[in-house]
């Protein structure tokens, strides 16, 4: 989420031109983020609406599942070439710290998971 990205990049000591050239990146890839999450918000939608006891149900079922992969196949990539774009703003001092950072986060992140 960006939220979490930008909470760790502002940790880096970026410069005004690396925080607005990361801020421009972000700001480019907004609107197909939010059209893909909105996509996805439609499929839940659908899928809940439609009664397990619906004839078409296991149809339903068969088109969310597949519009869901295909849409978290997309967010992946862009989300990648977002890291990468921003990757490329950064210094090398900058880098190896967000390794440390990122490390830390998903630390964090598996202690919040409970476990199964």
């Amino acid at each position: 989420h960006g939220g979490g990205l930008w909470h760790i990049y502002s940790q880096l000591g970026l410069t005004s031109e690396q925080q607005a050239s990361i801020k421009a990146i972000m700001t480019a890839a907004k609107p197909q983020m939010k059209s893909m999450h909105e996509q996805m918000q439609a499929n839940h939608l659908k899928l809940m609406q439609t009664k397990p006891d619906d004839p078409n149900y296991a149809n339903v079922v068969a088109e969310v599942a597949q519009s869901n992969a295909s849409l978290t196949s997309q967010r992946t990539n862009q989300q990648s070439e977002l890291r990468a774009q921003i990757y490329a703003v950064l210094t090398p001092a900058q880098k190896t710290q967000l390794t440390t950072l990122e490390a830390q986060w998903a630390a964090k992140a598996a202690a919040r998971t409970p476990a199964q």
